[in-house]
């Protein structure tokens, strides 16, 4: 993959691969283009003889802000099959990465909302700076964390999600550790030698094996199989269609309080 335009990638000489989504400017928002070529490295890394780890990042210390403007602006101009053609495509993406035969380590700082939350549960292993924002953002638009949903159920469970699905918060690494989003929250300074001691162990490992193990586990683990996946794009649909979608994302692209907050405030 040489020709990337959202992501860098660097492969050192123990077989790590240094996966960086690269859109700083937009705080690493994920585009189109950003979800196609993380599938597509997720469906080629399984197959490379040099890569026996991931490890997942965002440049300059923002993991990933969500959606990219520019794509939220173009779902409210398209109409119903193509909101379900642009949900699809996050959604394969998710898969892919979730199945993909190695490991995959986050590396999580600065800001991690909406779909960088759905990246973080594809993880096998997270380690994110205490510091760090999280949050399920999509009901301050008026839509809902859909296609992310079945992810994120199977790492914290239906009860965290229920709340936090509903109420939007922001919250810190620490807390992120305590629903298990994340498997360790560390101290800034500390978050490469987190990650490095997580890289460790797979590099003494056979890679064949380190991939059946995973297949092994995720066979076990809740199933989100096409009809889970059509399910939530349906439901992703249908929230998008609302009045609460099209005031809360109208009043996000045009940076103004949407309607309930100003009526709240009168």
């Amino acid at each position: 993959m040489t020709d990337l335009q959202t992501l860098a990638l660097r492969v050192d000489a123990d077989g790590v691969a240094w996966l960086t989504l690269n859109r700083p400017s937009r705080k690493n928002a994920m585009s189109a283009a950003m979800m196609d070529e993380l599938r597509a490295f997720a469906e080629a890394a399984g197959g490379r003889e040099d890569i026996r780890v991931v490890v997942l990042s965002g440049a300059e210390g923002t993991f990933c802000a969500g959606a990219d403007l520019r794509w939220m602006q173009a779902q409210i101009d398209a109409d119903r099959a193509g909101r379900m053609a642009e949900a699809r495509r996050l959604a394969l993406m998710l898969r892919a990465l979730n199945d993909m035969p190695v490991p995959l380590i986050g590396r999580v700082e600065g800001v991690a909302m909406g779909g960088g939350m759905g990246l973080i549960s594809v993880c096998d292993v997270a380690i994110t700076a205490e510091d760090c924002r999280f949050g399920f953002t999509e009901t301050r638009l008026g839509i809902i964390p859909a296609t992310i949903s079945p992810y994120v159920v199977a790492r914290i469970g239906e009860a965290a999600a229920r709340v936090l699905f509903m109420n939007a918060r922001l919250f810190r690494g620490e807390e992120a550790h305590r629903l298990g989003l994340v498997a360790r929250s560390v101290a800034a300074v500390d978050l490469d030698s987190a990650v490095e001691a997580e890289v460790a162990p797979f590099l003494a490992l056979p890679k064949g094996a380190v991939g059946r193990a995973k297949s092994l586990a995720r066979s076990l683990g809740a199933r989100i199989d096409e009809h889970v996946i059509n399910a939530t794009i349906e439901q992703l649909a249908d929230a998008w269609e609302t009045d609460d979608a099209r005031e809360g994302i109208a009043a996000f692209l045009e940076k103004r309080k949407p309607r309930w907050l100003a009526e709240k405030e009168e």
